[in-house]
């Protein structure tokens, strides 16, 4: 682990190999980038804000302890205040490294449970593994929501397509509809659709080349995000035509909480492999 600077703001990096490497920021823990094989796999945007206090719009933003506005914060903190304060790093290895955060002031301002949390980066050629570890650390209960929420590079959104989500179960949120999925997922227009989890790796197809997704089994859904032409310019921190050029596919907890008791644990990860 090699700590740098990147716009300003403490960084990160850890490589594996000689064409494998990620960039990780301290604030929000945010995963920037990750090269292999020569290509970048995930979409950061270039008028994403770097002032240790906003989220940054791509990479990987962390959300805990709410997804969205679905939680105990509701419109208070959209998607947590995880992915706006700074991680402390914790440990690192070959091939991996560990940031970590846990309750203050500032949170229990917002959420009044003690915690810890981590994440988890491990890194080989061609795959890359996040997890992201809860443990409540108080006396009392606590329920969440959390995601993943990785924005994954495409040349261009309208010939990407998701494989491997046929038949399963989603809330399509732009229609306000639900049923099973019919094919592959393709793009092009406004897409937020949150799905139950699959057990088999999902395959983004459309990039300069495929991306396997896959994750654990304790995160319940997997939501795929892109905001299409009509809200994508509208975002302050995205380039008019930068909703072009990336897909969210998030391993995710949306529709019920996970409820840890005092002294437990819970993990989830998801993981990215470019196919040999």
């Amino acid at each position: 682990m090699v700590e740098e600077t990147f716009r300003g703001q403490p960084a990160v990096r850890l490589a594996a190999g000689t064409d494998d490497s990620i960039l990780v920021a301290l604030h929000g823990g945010h995963l920037l980038s990750w090269s292999s094989g020569g290509q970048e796999r995930f979409y950061l945007s270039s008028k994403a804000v770097f002032d240790g206090r906003a989220a940054i719009r791509g990479g990987v933003p962390v959300c805990f302890p709410q997804f969205n506005e679905r939680g105990p914060l509701g419109a208070r903190a959209k998607h947590g205040f995880a992915r706006n304060l700074p991680w402390t790093p914790v440990a690192s290895g070959a091939g991996e490294m560990v940031l970590g955060l846990a309750d203050s002031d500032a949170t229990r301002a917002l959420w009044p449970h003690a915690f810890a949390c981590a994440l988890r980066f491990s890194l080989a050629p061609g795959r890359l593994r996040i997890a992201l570890e809860v443990h409540n650390t108080g006396t009392e209960a606590f329920e969440m929501t959390a995601a993943l929420h990785s924005y994954l590079a495409v040349q261009d959104i309208a010939a990407a397509r998701l494989r491997g989500l046929d038949g399963a179960a989603c809330l399509d949120t732009v229609a306000a509809a639900s049923g099973p999925q019919a094919g592959e997922v393709v793009f092009g227009h406004e897409v937020d659709n949150v799905y139950d989890a699959v057990p088999q790796p999902l395959h983004l197809l459309g990039g300069s080349s495929p991306l396997r997704i896959s994750q654990s089994a304790s995160w319940a859904h997997t939501v795929v995000w892109n905001p299409g032409p009509a809200k994508g310019p509208a975002l302050a921190d995205l380039p008019a035509e930068g909703w072009r050029h990336f897909v969210c596919v998030e391993a995710a907890q949306v529709l019920a909480p996970v409820r840890l008791e005092a002294g437990a644990h819970w993990r989830g990860w998801q993981q990215f492999e470019v196919p040999a």
